[in-house]
């Protein structure tokens, strides 16, 4: 899953992480008809009047501007970012004839367009979905954006993180505001979503300098903000750009804005879902019977599959999936000579104790050891699989304690595009009963290589192409290539070297045709959560708890797990189609650039590309 990105808010989907930071700034940018430029000009001078609504996104990108800013979270915000959308959207049909450009940009042209559709698309349904929850909303996202993105270099970076706190109150109150707003017109959170909040919250504001200590008692630990604030200052110190004094003025300021800004804003999210678990129902399920619930699910089914398909059809794929990876269990089984049926089979690679890490400091450290080394074994096989490679490296890291949580999915979060800031993958090892050794190769080839850092970090260095298709982001390609890269590693000397870590593959594989059959389940056939359950543990060796999380993570985000297995089949179709036509002239490399070399795209714009390379490489045979 891709973090940081892939989870801040309830419309990080609408158009890709990027169009979702770009909703958050209170600046205007406005649009007129200019002289035809080359287009590719004209799109980057666009995208730098869109980057400008979000000083987020700015940060992300290594850029300083608006560092001391955070946007604007509210539907005005959206509205009127939406409204310049669509004036650029008019200036590119009048400025530029269509036919006329080339094939790449006609590919812009179109991503462009899909974009603003999508905005356009989603504008009724701002309020249907969840603003606060165990996996989304500012209450996660701002601190560990704050920590792990804003960037200190000298006093003025400082000062601006400080303001930066200061503004998560005002951010907060906007994000609360569309919260009770969706409460009010019948969207319900699930309790173990309330709980989620209320437990994030409270961690963040736990530890000085927000908890107190009686004289004579025991220092209190730091929180993890207040940790990195005095850290970041210390390092300043160190580097000779601040003076002692400065350094105290600081610090002082630092925690100010921490009690009266930042811990205040959070105390008003914890009163409000605790006010809200009156209106919880009395079972968990999808979002079918809440107003226009049958219409928002489509809208969320079209917008992270990129597809047509309807929730029937993506139903009945995920069954036939399941039935044919049960298929491919069965003979991994036979293969260990276990004696016993395929459940009684699944049951033993769950419980057994030599499938999991002990559960400890070193067990933790074992299991970043182990993902770290099948990584590095993967660094050393791309380029036989892949012309165009990544700048940024990619390390291993256990997610930060506020926003860890037992049996939760791990993520990615993306460098810089010179690589001077390695992409992370992210592990959730509160509970390492959670975390199964058979997986642990797959998921570290889905997260990091071939997976999301080749994906992204490919991207966002391309040359050639305008800057805005370096950051676009859609689910069922970001996350069908993770899904593939699973398979793909399979390909590569030194994977996957026994029969558990192959049927490890199986099991993330078929986790993800489960997503197919459960989310629509829960959403268009009122499955419960209970039901959901009881179908994800009868065909996968995951840990409850692992379960029981996922569950939970499809009632919150509908629509978005279906994206992952969809976005796999496409790739693997194109990839069979491209084998068909070119025979002994296939070449897996180039196939894999061209999937990659142009940025994240819809499915339909993706196949149209393969297509022309299909020809291209049949002219020139």
């Amino acid at each position: 899953m891709v973090g940081n990105m892939r989870l801040f808010l309830k419309y990080a989907s609408t158009c890709g992480f990027l169009s979702v930071v770009l909703l958050l700034s209170s600046c205007s940018p406005n649009v007129t008809d200019r002289p035809a430029m080359p287009i590719n000009d004209w799109f980057d001078a666009r995208y730098e009047e869109e980057l400008q609504f979000s000083p987020i996104s700015l940060s992300y990108m290594g850029r300083k501007d608006r560092n001391d800013e955070l946007g604007d979270f509210s539907y005005e915000a959206f509205k009127q970012r939406l409204a310049w959308k669509q004036q650029t959207v008019e200036a590119l049909g009048s400025l530029y004839d269509y036919e006329s450009l080339t094939a790449e940009e006609q590919t812009s042209f179109d991503i462009w367009t899909y974009q603003y559709e999508q905005m356009l698309k989603a504008e009724p349904f701002f309020y249907s979905g969840l603003t606060f929850d165990q996996m989304n909303g500012v209450q996660n996202f701002l601190p560990t954006f704050l920590i792990n993105i804003h960037k200190v270099d000298n006093a003025a970076d400082m000062q601006a993180y400080i303001a930066r706190v200061k503004a998560v109150a005002l951010r907060m109150n906007e994000s609360l505001d569309n919260a009770k707003r969706s409460s009010a017109l019948g969207v319900t959170s699930p309790g173990f979503a309330l709980q989620g909040v209320i437990q994030q919250s409270n961690a963040i504001i736990t530890g000085a300098p927000f908890t107190s200590h009686e004289p004579g008692d025991a220092p209190v630990a730091d929180s993890a903000i207040w940790a990195d604030m005095k850290q970041e200052i210390a390092a300043l110190i160190d580097a000779a750009e601040i003076t002692q004094p400065q350094a105290d003025a600081l610090l002082a300021n630092a925690r100010l804005a921490l009690l009266e800004d930042f811990q205040p804003a959070y105390q008003r999210i914890i009163n409000w879902a605790e006010a809200e678990q009156d209106k919880v129902p009395s079972q968990s399920t999808g979002i079918g019977n809440q107003p226009d619930g049958v219409a928002y699910y489509q809208y969320r089914l079209a917008n992270q599959t990129t597809t047509d398909l309807n929730a029937a059809d993506i139903h009945q794929i995920g069954l036939d999936e399941v039935a044919r990876l049960r298929g491919e269990m069965t003979l991994i089984m036979q293969e260990v000579n276990f004696t016993g049926d395929l459940d009684s089979f699944l049951d033993t690679v769950r419980d057994g104790d030599w499938n999991y890490y002990p559960n400890t400091d070193d067990g933790r450290q074992a299991y970043l050891d182990d993902a770290t080394a099948a990584i590095e074994t993967l660094k050393l096989q791309i380029p036989n699989y892949f012309g165009l490679l990544p700048k940024a490296d990619l390390v291993v890291k256990r997610v930060e304690a506020f926003r860890e949580r037992d049996g939760a999915a791990q993520h990615y979060y993306r460098g810089t595009t010179d690589g001077s800031r390695p992409g992370v993958y992210y592990a959730h090892l509160s509970d390492m009963t959670t975390m199964p050794k058979s997986l642990m190769e797959v998921v570290a080839y889905h997260e990091g290589i071939p997976g999301h850092h080749m994906q992204i970090s490919i991207a966002q260095e391309l040359q050639g192409l305008p800057l805005f298709r370096t950051r676009a982001g859609f689910t069922a390609y970001s996350e069908g290539w993770g899904l593939y890269a699973e398979v793909l590693a399979k390909e590569m000397p030194g994977t996957y070297m026994d029969p558990y870590s192959r049927f490890g593959q199986l099991t993330s594989e078929i986790w993800r045709a489960i997503r197919l059959v459960v989310d629509t389940g829960l959403h268009a056939q009122g499955w419960t959560e209970q039901e959901a359950i009881d179908f994800f543990m009868a065909n996968s060796p995951q840990p409850l708890e692992n379960v029981r999380s996922e569950i939970q993570r499809y009632i919150i985000m509908p629509g978005q797990a279906t994206s992952y297995k969809i976005g796999m089949l496409k790739i693997q179709s194109l990839r069979a189609k491209a084998e068909l036509a070119l025979g002994a002239n296939f070449d897996l490399s180039a196939f894999h650039d061209t999937i990659l070399g142009g940025g994240a795209l819809p499915l339909s714009i993706l196949e149209r590309r393969v297509d022309r390379w299909i020809t291209e490489m049949q002219k020139s045979a």
